[in-house]
């Protein structure tokens, strides 16, 4: 009984040396966490190998390799605890994102964490200024050397155009739904075929048509595209009670219906936050999805913007320079015909959200609220639909005549700041104000005039901006005193080759709503 008491004792003790001697060999194995912090010792080509301290056994004690297991660890917890912050503060993103599926939200999660982990501290070669976080994305511009051009943006699209905007890993690609504005016309297949043809991500850009007038053609034409777009019906196809002297407009009525009831689907039962709005008879650029996804952030981080447009109203030829598609403008005249709007806009239009001509609804002051849009050289949509409630109008003198963009600009790939109101409000009035001034009969004749411009003409009065616009080709008409493509009171298009400015004198404050 003794011996087989002293056997098991040996062999405790036996035991408890060997635990503890593979202990040490571990422990002293391991690289110091000071090493692992920097970079070195764990990565190949760091200062210290593994196992780089195994020629100091005897100058290390359990004690200190205790308390550096544990600091070891500390920080393990340390970083956990910030990637569940990191987490927490994604969530109303990843929410958004609900309907992409719960795999491809599942896979986020865990590239996010992986990302996460290995992540190493780097050093910056050069400060960066304007870290602008908008909303499911930071937008980071140019290093602090960098001196932004005192030019026009026509020019000064050249010296950025090849500058990239990052997106971080941690943040999920938000979605852009398309809502398209559908009724009678089984030409709408025509606009489905190009988007579907053109989107990089049914995921990302989930196609949303919505049908009013019960037309059953045009339904089966949508509903021939199966799961890739998601049709939904206007219920409320009844005639709308208007003035007798109406009577005519009903069309328009029910069009601003639809709009209403529309857009309440996308943002309130859909759950979106943005969306972009293209009507039955348009067909859509090869970059139109690229085109929205990265003017997003600009419309989101600058509140004097309240809109981005696929559309120029002077887009026709004549009027634009096909050499230059990565051409964007702000505009105070709201273009509509292609364009994104955010949920929060829709909060605050949807209440007072008017029973017909919404469109020129949102012209009005108070609607607009001195707020621009974003709008291109060459437009992103055309219309094909001669056939509306508006029978015709500007179709066969204007809309015919403008011109679809064919290049493929990679606009995610520019920095697109120079669109914010402060820098490009410098850029342009400096522009269009030290340009030449000429009279009209000189751009006509251009016997005296050298080089490609810019030449500007003034004008003065509603009349005076009408004349001159008529004998330069371009819309003569003015919405709530603001012209069509109009910015500061400023029209800039192309005559004849030459960049001209059809603007008012200098120290332009406000426009005239009396000269509608």
């Amino acid at each position: 009984m003794v011996r087989k008491k002293n056997s098991l004792i040996l062999c405790g003790a036996f035991l408890f040396v060997a635990w503890n001697a593979l202990l040490l060999l571990y422990l002293w194995g391991r690289p110091p966490i000071s090493h692992l912090r920097d970079g070195g010792g764990a990565e190949p080509g760091g200062n210290d190998e593994w196992g780089a301290g195994r020629g100091k056994i005897g100058q290390v004690n359990l004690a200190e390799e205790m308390i550096r297991l544990a600091e070891e660890v500390e920080v393990h917890l340390d970083t956990q605890k910030k990637l569940l912050k990191q987490i927490e503060s994604h969530r109303a993103v990843w929410a958004r994102q609900k309907d992409v599926g719960k795999r491809e939200t599942a896979s986020n999660i865990k590239e996010f964490k992986k990302a996460e982990a290995q992540q190493q501290p780097q050093k910056t070669p050069e400060p960066l200024r304007n870290s602008i976080d908008v909303r499911d994305q930071t937008y980071i511009q140019r290093p602090v050397n960098y001196v932004a051009p005192s030019l026009h943006p026509e020019q000064a699209i050249g010296k950025i155009r090849n500058t990239k905007v990052t997106t971080p890993f941690s943040s999920p690609e938000f979605i852009i739904p398309i809502l398209v504005i559908a009724c009678d016309r089984v030409t709408v297949k025509r606009n489905l075929d190009r988007l579907i043809e053109y989107r990089p991500s049914a995921e990302l850009y989930p196609i949303i048509v919505s049908q009013d007038c019960g037309h059953a053609e045009t339904a089966r034409v949508i509903g021939s595209y199966g799961e890739q777009v998601t049709h939904i019906k206007q219920p409320e196809l009844s005639d709308i009670k208007v003035r007798p002297e109406h009577r005519k407009f009903q069309g328009y009525y029910k069009i601003s219906r639809h709009y209403r009831w529309a857009l309440n689907q996308v943002f309130n039962v859909f759950s979106h936050s943005t969306v972009v709005i293209v009507e039955d008879d348009l067909e859509v650029a090869p970059d139109f999805f690229e085109y929205f996804r990265a003017l997003y952030p600009i419309l989101c981080s600058d509140p004097t913007l309240w809109c981005v447009s696929a559309w120029n109203d002077n887009g026709r030829d004549a009027l634009i320079d096909p050499s230059k598609a990565e051409l964007l403008y702000r505009t105070d005249f709201f273009p509509g015909l292609g364009w994104m709007l955010l949920k929060e806009l829709w909060d605050e239009l949807e209440p007072k959200w008017p029973s017909a001509f919404w469109d020129d609804w949102m012209r009005q002051p108070e609607q607009r609220k001195n707020r621009s849009c974003i709008r291109p050289e060459i437009s992103r949509t055309i219309t094909f639909g001669r056939k509306g409630v508006s029978l015709g109008q500007f179709f066969d003198q204007y809309l015919r005549y403008i011109r679809l963009n064919t290049e493929f600009v990679p606009f995610t790939k520019q920095d697109l700041s120079f669109l914010l109101k402060d820098k490009y409000d410098e850029i342009f009035i400096q522009e269009v104000y030290s340009s030449t001034s000429v009279k009209i009969e000189d751009l006509q004749h251009g016997g005296n005039l050298k080089g490609p411009g810019p030449y500007r003409v003034q004008y003065s009065s509603r009349d005076s901006f009408k004349v001159f616009a008529r004998n330069l080709g371009v819309m003569d008409d003015l919405k709530s005193g603001v012209p069509r493509t109009g910015y500061r009171g400023v029209v800039s298009f192309l005559h004849r080759g030459r960049r001209v400015f059809l603007a008012p004198p200098e120290g332009w404050t406000q426009y005239d709503i009396s000269w509608s």
